[in-house]
């Protein structure tokens, strides 16, 4: 595995360093470099600190391990696959992402998850561990969006979720009964079938970060998904 020190690179000479390596990488001492992965594919790069905004954009493959928070637009468009966090997000995570993963130990800002996508067999999925802020999901059209809410007591979601969500699911773990959702959006307990979508991705979550998958999946969940009987909308203007 090749080692670079990120300390006193600019992003330009970090991600050139990286696009001309082509075995598995670990960066150290990084200090908000952008676009740090963007569009790689078939390594595994490791980074010690916390990476600027859009981390992973455009991945097209292999995979991305963060010892650290990390900054806006995590995932921003990506392809394929895998991205995992052991600390907190900003912002946009996963924005218009179109496969592949996201595992957050820990939480994520507002609009995580705006615009995913799925196309055939590629079905994007954003795991959280924590809470995440206001407009979760919106205008979602496919994937799958996981919210544990560890380290809160009360509902681990912001305002608007699922505004204009057309397809895709997400699911909430809470005991509290959600509340205040658009009208765009149906809100039920999760049954067994259910979750039976979403337990290879709790498997995976408890796999990297140290918790008990079996423990998480004995609780409660909500899924929420478009309602047919009220859906979103595209307006247009009339001329």
């Amino acid at each position: 595995m090749k080692q670079i020190s990120a300390q006193n690179l600019d992003f330009k000479e970090l991600n050139q360093m990286v696009r001309a390596t082509s075995e598995d990488i670990c960066i150290t001492e990084c200090y908000g470099q952008r676009f740090i992965g963007s569009a790689m594919n078939g390594k595994t790069l490791t980074i010690n600190g916390t990476p600027g905004n859009a981390l992973g954009a455009y991945l097209d493959g292999g995979t991305i391990e963060v010892n650290g928070n990390a900054q806006d637009a995590v995932g921003d468009t990506m392809n394929d696959g895998k991205i995992i966090v052991h600390g907190n997000t900003g912002d946009a995570l996963g924005y218009a992402m179109r496969g592949g993963s996201i595992f957050v130990k820990g939480d994520s800002g507002y609009r995580t998850g705006i615009h995913m996508k799925e196309y055939k067999d590629r079905k994007p999925a954003i795991i959280i561990g924590g809470k995440v802020g206001s407009f979760l999901g919106e205008y979602l059209a496919g994937g799958i969006i996981v919210v544990l809410g560890f380290g809160t007591d009360e509902i681990p979601l912001g305002n608007f979720t699922g505004t204009g969500m057309h397809g895709g699911k997400i699911f909430i773990r809470t005991n509290k009964d959600l509340a205040n959702l658009p009208a765009q959006v149906l809100a039920e307990l999760c049954s067994a079938d259910d979750l039976k979508e979403i337990e290879p991705y709790i498997a995976e979550f408890a796999k990297h970060f140290g918790v008990d998958a079996g423990s998480i999946m004995k609780d409660r969940f909500y899924i929420l998904k478009p309602n047919a009987k009220n859906p979103y909308k595209q307006l247009y203007t009339a001329y």
